[in-house]
């Protein structure tokens, strides 16, 4: 299959510390690679792929988004992309609602994996005007405000089944990894573990953004006894700090559309304590690779029940559940299908009938 992976341009594919979106890109093109597909990418120039590569903007445009609009570097990618569509047999995006106009200009079949979440106000009349483009969901919970899309499946993320070695021993401390925000809760990961009497290891990016946030409601936390904040850390970073981990926590306070860090954890054999929100209850099977809890109260009593957890179980359904090979091939089935729609479509009516 000629198979087009369309990424943003905000990090390269990969992305060389936090980027979500790119990561699973990445991922994805690997693994569709690896399975014996014809793959391209469009991404940034500095991005790294055994796929072919066509270089939407000469690097990572958070690199120069203070001195240049990142949305001109998007729109000349898609356009190029309508253009070189007719040598694809389905193009995938990743791009959001960006690609939408584009999408319907295409030359062959498309996609669209929705990132974000889909409950921000202003959200649903640009989506009913679109609503014919067929798009993929990150998890269930996230089709939710929006049922009605042209939802062609729900694909969850996956992970290399490499890139996070399994620990079977923990330490001392709890883990919070991502980026800090309001939503994904770092104020209330310290208050947790300060109550629980543990120590808590923050690897975040801070985004400007965020910076006051983090300068009034968070620095002056982390300052307390059993908090260290280590900053942005990559994969080998990551992997000491939740392999090492007790448990992650993950309080967030929005309705998270998946949650990659989750995955990580499972990864490494990690249990995760996480707030019953969005897409927590499709990942983390309470009792079993973690719990699930309402308020801070509730995390605090489940850090004293991590005992009942098998590392090795959180380990088992992360290779059962979230590899990137799954990914791959539950996208796959994700493409033929809507050959299959697009080819059943532009056959003559009389052909049709004969397969009737």
């Amino acid at each position: 299959m000629r198979i087009a992976q369309v990424s943003t341009l905000y990090e390269s594919v990969p992305p060389r510390r936090y980027g979500g979106i790119e990561r699973i890109v990445s991922y994805l093109s690997e693994e569709l690679v690896e399975l014996g597909h014809d793959v391209t990418l469009f991404a940034s120039a500095d991005s790294r792929t055994s796929a072919k590569l066509i270089a939407g903007s000469d690097c990572a445009v958070r690199l120069v988004e203070d001195t240049a609009d990142p949305q001109a570097f998007h729109f000349a990618m898609l356009e190029d992309v309508v253009v070189a569509s007719k040598h694809f047999d389905i193009v995938h995006f990743h791009t959001d609602y960006q690609s939408f106009p584009f999408a319907r200009r295409m030359q062959c079949a498309h996609v669209t994996t929705l990132h974000w979440r889909l409950d921000v106000p202003g959200l649903e009349p640009m989506y009913r005007r679109f609503a014919d483009v067929p798009v993929v969901s990150i998890s269930n919970a996230q089709r939710a405000p929006l049922p009605w899309l042209a939802w062609a499946g729900t694909v969850h993320h996956g992970l290399p089944d490499t890139l996070y070695p399994f620990h079977a021993r923990e330490g001392e401390h709890l883990a919070f990894v991502g980026r800090i925000a309001p939503s994904k809760g770092p104020d209330a990961a310290i208050r947790i573990a300060r109550r629980a009497g543990m120590p808590l290891r923050i690897a975040a990016k801070v985004d400007e953004a965020d910076r006051p946030y983090f300068e009034s409601a968070v620095a002056p936390l982390v300052e307390a006894p059993l908090i260290e904040f280590v900053g942005e850390q990559d994969d080998a970073g990551k992997s000491r700090i939740i392999g090492e981990a007790r448990a992650l926590l993950f309080p967030i306070d929005w309705p998270e559309p998946f949650g990659l860090v989750m995955i990580e954890a499972l990864a490494c054999g990690t249990p995760v304590i996480a707030f019953g929100r969005g897409s927590v209850p499709e990942i983390i099977e309470d009792g079993v690779n973690g719990f699930i809890v309402r308020n801070e109260d509730e995390a605090v009593d489940a850090l004293a029940r991590l005992p009942q957890i098998d590392r090795r179980r959180c380990r088992e359904t992360f290779e059962r559940r979230f590899t990137a090979e799954r990914m791959a091939r539950e996208y796959v089935d994700v493409y033929q299908r809507l050959l299959d729609a697009r080819a059943a479509r532009r056959a003559p009516p009389s052909l049709v009938k004969q397969h009737a």
